[in-house]
């Protein structure tokens, strides 16, 4: 448990799915800002080792969770060790664990029921989940923060497989349903990045990933695709600036979605 000085002066988030990429990014961005940290994985312990350690660096205190968001006892169980942990406080929750199929969307008619299940679960009664048990401890926050990780592809279509945009959709529904349940004292917002650099678009666009974001990066007006830690900005802005925003998505592609 951190200590009561300690805990005067820091905030507390949960990061869930934040081993890597966007959830690293996010982790990175929070400690740098005063925040200490409860980092989340399902399977990646090494990597999550290296985002643990990344914000250690920033100043942070921290602790691993391996819990897997669809599966509401594992969502207990993190949820008590945060409590333990931190001594009661939760200042922000970042629902950003989220998994894909590999089936295009022209063939979802070829997919398995299971493939279409596995995304929903996680994604979607993932962020349910954690947002339900969470409640608690952010409700006994003056003044606390939800923000959920969405994609431009719940907002309009995209080159990803059906579950996956549609988890997506789904995402953004329920931070405005959130908000309004939530609120006064819980802010729910949402991101939803555009054609993002690194792993996640690298296995989904196999060999054509420098073709196609190379060719998206001049059709967008700031010449160049989002990083993990554009995003990254994004959440730190939504729950730390943006005092009168919520049930709100906001989109962080440079302005594509918007020109093309």
């Amino acid at each position: 448990m951190i200590g009561k000085g300690r805990e005067a002066m820091r905030k507390v988030a949960l990061v869930t799915g934040a081993s890597t990429g966007i959830g690293r990014a996010i982790v990175q961005a929070l400690a740098a800002d005063g925040f200490d940290v409860a980092i989340n994985y399902s399977r990646s312990e090494a990597a999550a080792r290296e985002t643990e350690r990344i914000a250690r660096q920033a100043g942070a205190q921290t602790m691993l969770v391996c819990a897997d968001v669809s599966d509401e006892g594992q969502v207990v169980e993190m949820m008590a060790a945060v409590d333990r942990h931190f001594g009661g406080r939760l200042d922000l929750l970042v629902n950003n664990a989220g998994t894909t199929s590999e089936v295009p969307p022209d063939k979802f008619d070829t997919m398995e029921v299971d493939d279409f299940d596995r995304v929903f679960a996680v994604n979607v009664r993932g962020t349910f989940l954690v947002t339900k048990h969470a409640t608690r401890l952010l409700k006994a926050m003056p003044k606390a923060n939800v923000v959920n990780t969405a994609s431009i592809v719940g907002l309009r279509p995209g080159p990803q497989p059906l579950p996956y945009s549609s988890s997506k959709a789904a995402i953004i529904s329920m931070t405005r349903t959130m908000a309004g349940a939530l609120g006064p004292n819980i802010r729910v917002n949402a991101v939803a990045p555009g054609w993002l650099e690194g792993e996640w678009m690298e296995r989904t666009l196999g060999d054509n990933y420098e073709r196609l974001m190379e060719r998206r990066a001049k059709q967008t007006p700031l010449r160049r695709c989002a990083t993990p830690e554009d995003v990254g900005e994004a959440v730190l802005t939504l729950a730390t600036r943006l005092h009168f925003t919520t049930g709100q998505t906001v989109v962080v592609d440079g302005g594509y979605s918007f020109v093309s």
